[in-house]
């Protein structure tokens, strides 16, 4: 969860501007083709839409344990329902973190698709809200340590569940090394169980994403960390315009602030995997607040451009530290995503059943 992070992807304005032009020209190419009147633009079994992308968010439980009431709450505001809904989970195994798939996410689930987020962690407040957490360790979830206990009984919810579901295991898994959760060799061992176990319960309606942060500067530890083509549907990234958050000074627009993590991953761990933007989010500019607005605004622009990233997942929630509220609830941060999520990109069929 980005309340961890206070990186920003690195890399060239020249570089990066040169990547746009090549990628404009065949990303609109081939979104002109695929939106054509014949277009079949029907979501294949890893969940890809072929003609755009999915429109999701982030957006935290409330005071009383609903999910339901926020995320109808945050459509109204934004002038739509999302395609996607992002909820995360720990290791706990109690009713209120532990449990992948509550009764929220399941009606939720019914009219919109559903990405869990399921951390090797116990967390030591409700819904996280205080950041902290204990590790469990990958070895000993590759060890099979927690399987009869913790995670069996949430395979099998997943498997009744029945509809096809995103999961990712412990996302930004390149920050984890560093809190104690292991090392990147163990981090594989223990992916690869978690998954090998989805299959022999039977559990094949998990779309599998595999999450880093995308920070640039940790590029080789990203490389270890990935399990392999076999093991993984989709791979996502975490990146974020944080400028006066977290003591950064540099404003990123949306394109600068994902093109680098985005072409490095797809150049170094696989360029076969659709790519999700499981957290992104600008921090506003309290003297210039038309940037915040405008940041999102452009997404729609520069969208075909990053042609396999098929889903934007918006993180709305306020991060601990001054200038962190990466929220789109009100001002010109909700008038720009507003704009965005119109677009005809981000209005794609959901898949049936």
């Amino acid at each position: 969860m980005t309340g961890r992070r206070a990186r920003g992807a690195s890399g060239g304005r020249l570089t990066a501007a040169l990547a746009a032009v090549v990628a404009l020209i065949a990303g609109i190419g081939a979104w002109a083709t695929t939106t054509g009147r014949d277009a079949d633009c029907t979501p294949d079994h890893r969940l890809v839409a072929p003609c755009g992308a999915w429109w999701g968010a982030y957006v935290p439980y409330d005071e009383d344990g609903s999910l339901t009431r926020p995320v109808h709450a945050f459509e109204q505001r934004i002038g739509r329902r999302l395609d996607l809904v992002y909820a995360y989970h720990d290791m706990s195994g109690n009713r209120l973190d532990g449990t992948l798939l509550t009764e929220d996410e399941g009606e939720l689930g019914r009219d919109r698709l559903l990405m869990l987020a399921w951390e090797s962690t116990v967390w030591r407040e409700p819904h996280h809200a205080g950041w902290t957490e204990t590790q469990l360790g990958w070895r000993n979830i590759a060890s099979g340590k927690y399987d009869a206990e913790v995670i069996d009984p949430q395979i099998r919810r997943v498997k009744a569940y029945g509809k096809r579901v995103f999961l990712s295991f412990d996302q930004e898994a390149d920050a984890r090394i560093g809190e104690g959760a292991g090392t990147p060799e163990e981090y594989v061992a223990a992916y690869r169980h978690l998954h090998d176990r989805f299959r022999e319960f039977g559990a094949d309606n998990v779309v599998w994403v595999w999450t880093v942060s995308g920070y640039l500067g940790m590029a080789e530890e990203m490389k270890a960390l990935y399990p392999g083509d076999r093991y993984v549907d989709w791979i996502g990234m975490d990146q974020y315009n944080y400028y006066r958050c977290h003591d950064t000074d540099t404003w990123r627009d949306f394109e600068e602030s994902q093109r680098p993590s985005y072409d490095w991953l797809r150049a170094n761990v696989s360029a076969d995997k659709p790519v999700m933007l499981a957290e992104y989010a600008t921090a506003p500019d309290p003297e210039r607040p038309e940037r915040q607005r405008d940041w999102y605004a452009r997404i729609p622009e520069v969208a075909p451009t990053l042609p396999e990233a098929r889903a934007y997942v918006h993180w709305n929630r306020a991060v601990p530290g001054p200038g962190c509220d990466l929220t789109v609830d009100s001002g010109p941060g909700l008038q720009g995503y507003r704009e965005a999520g119109r677009a005809p990109y981000f209005r794609q069929p959901l898949p049936k059943g």
